[in-house]
């Protein structure tokens, strides 16, 4: 993850596609467990993150954030994954969001 920024290729929240929102974004994971949401080349919000490879997960806080970043945020179950790709889901109640990050 932290070789390389990453694009949301694809994002659905409760199966509204909702992947345009994130265009403007570009994403940099850092060793140090901080991330960058670069939007239209300029830093927008840097948070944190963290991932368990063992248990399949992943998690972002981008602190103060509004929509659509606010969405990235929580508790993910790695569904599949590559080198260059994380497809990712997220239960919250009835929500239910789907996101795929694919490597610049």
């Amino acid at each position: 993850m932290t070789n390389g920024q990453w694009v949301i290729t694809s994002f659905t929240d409760n199966g509204s596609d909702i992947t345009s929102s994130f265009s403007a974004y570009k994403f940099q994971y850092y060793s140090n467990k901080t991330v960058d949401a670069i939007k239209n080349g300029t830093v927008d919000k840097t948070g944190t993150w963290d991932g368990s490879a063992s248990t399949m997960t992943t998690w972002a806080n981008f602190p103060g954030a509004i929509s659509p970043l606010s969405l990235v945020n929580g508790n993910w179950h790695i569904d599949d994954n590559s080198w260059t790709y994380v497809v990712a889901s997220q239960t919250n109640g009835t929500e239910t969001k789907r996101m795929r990050l694919d490597k610049q």
